[in-house]
């Protein structure tokens, strides 16, 4: 997370100084407030400005284990703690979208963009599984099913159309994908009033303890992190040399490339962005049962919808607590208190209490659990305009990369997005070599939007 300033006299948008303290931050690494050298290099070949999961997969991609002659010298700021801004704050849920925002994809792009995205998102199971093994990460990744829980019967028909509109098309994730009647969802997931739903594929994990063991490899393959410095603006020409000035609460560091992994920040250094991606808060939670009340286990992951645009996210980790956010409908007509808002030092006063009680009005078995919530946090997203994320080279800033704009929806899309952001930055291959979605691609196009979802 990273803050710049633009015209103003007041920097927008910028990390709080003091925060509230999610579950995942209760166990600090001693690389959380790391300097790698007590003073800022005077230049990088790459420069990454973020400390989150898109800034920590394009380190650890781009040192990789290479020979220290053929490796780029790659120094990662971070504002503020290591992975303290949106990615250890978030759920910590790894489940693909299999076809909620894949109707709105489809309608707007066609089917084939729309799956492209789907399949990306999926790929991301064993990709991450492969890496957690392979550096020997612990960071509690679970595989088990994810429900998707309606409580509106309308809701529920629309979904249930577009399921088999993709089921008629042959799709082969669609297989895994099973549909659930009103009583097999309120049987199975055990959820209260559920009119019926869908399960599949997912996992979850600890974000901070991911984030930080990608960053652990990095700096001992060479990364200079240097947390605890904030940019503050990115000269507007390169220099005779092509290096890029990047001004900081520490000095200034010029830079041949840079990635931009700031996510709701980004509009702070790049004020092209500003009606692209738009900083927004959101509330997390951390629920325990009562020692030794009784409550029915619950091993797969949740989203419970209450009607249109009313979503609430629930993983369980293995200790039986709970982690659950969203319910972002019940402070939606308050935008003061969190579009636009880029302050993760305060609660949300209209959800603030909203998870008071909620397993015990939620679930079956929970009734006499005496769950509480233990721990509560806030955190600030990047949200696009139109859903999706902005990677690719900035246009008009040669040189200059992004990687921002994840919608809340970060853990099955940002590390093979950090992946390609690193190449390109690295090894100067196009946006179309990488292998993303085509329409994950920030183009001039996007920096105009013709829509504007952050508000829906």
């Amino acid at each position: 997370m990273a803050i710049g300033k633009q015209t103003s006299s007041k920097p927008f948008p910028q990390p709080a100084a003091g925060y509230t303290e999610p579950f995942w931050r209760t166990e600090v690494d001693p690389l959380d407030s790391h300097q790698s050298s007590p003073d800022l290099p005077a230049k990088t070949d790459i420069l990454i400005i973020g400390g989150g999961y898109a800034g920590a997969s394009a380190a650890y991609h781009l040192c990789d284990g290479t020979s220290q002659a053929e490796s780029p010298r790659v120094v990662l700021l971070e504002a503020r703690e290591l992975c303290s801004g949106a990615t250890g704050r978030n759920g910590g849920h790894l489940r693909p979208d299999l076809y909620a925002i894949t109707k709105t994809y489809s309608e707007r792009y066609g089917l084939d963009a729309a799956v492209e995205v789907v399949r990306f998102e999926i790929s991301h199971m064993r990709k991450l599984e492969e890496i957690v093994q392979k550096e020997q990460i612990d960071c509690n990744l679970t595989f088990t099913r994810s429900f998707d829980i309606y409580l509106d019967e309308d809701q529920l028909a629309e979904a249930k159309a577009f399921y088999d509109f993709l089921i008629s098309q042959g799709l082969d994730f669609m297989r895994d994908v099973e549909y659930l009647s009103e009583e097999e969802a309120q049987r199975s997931a055990k959820v209260r009033n559920a009119k019926g739903g869908f399960s599949f594929s997912a996992g979850h994990l600890w974000p901070y303890k991911l984030i930080v063991g990608l960053i652990r490899v990095a700096v001992s393959r060479g990364l200079n992190l240097q947390t605890r410095t904030m940019v503050t603006e990115i000269g507007s020409i390169p220099s005779q040399q092509g290096l890029w000035p990047v001004h900081t609460s520490r000095g200034t560091i010029h830079a041949r490339k840079i990635i931009l992994a700031t996510n709701a920040f980004t509009s702070a250094i790049a004020p092209e962005y500003s009606r692209a991606i738009v900083p927004c808060k959101g509330l997390c939670t951390h629920i325990e049962a009562a020692p030794g009340a009784p409550y029915e286990p619950l091993p797969e992951t949740y989203a419970i919808r209450h009607g249109p645009g009313a979503f609430i996210y629930q993983i369980s980790r293995k200790d039986g607590s709970i982690i659950v956010g969203g319910a972002q409908y019940t402070y939606r007509d308050s935008p003061e208190q969190w579009h636009n808002n880029s302050d993760d030092g305060s609660l949300i006063p209209n959800v603030e209490h909203y998870f008071d009680g909620y397993m015990q009005r939620t679930f079956f078995g929970w009734e006499d659990s005496q769950a509480r919530v233990k721990q509560k946090w806030t955190g600030v997203m990047g949200y696009s305009a139109d859903s999706l994320p902005h990677i690719g080279a900035i246009p008009n800033k040669p040189g200059q990369f992004i990687a921002a704009g994840f919608n809340g929806h970060g853990m099955p899309v940002v590390f093979l997005c950090g992946k390609a952001i690193a190449e390109m930055a690295r090894d100067s291959v196009s946006f179309e070599q990488t292998g993303l979605p085509r329409l994950f691609e920030t183009t001039t196009e996007r920096l105009s939007p013709i829509y504007d979802d952050t508000l829906g």
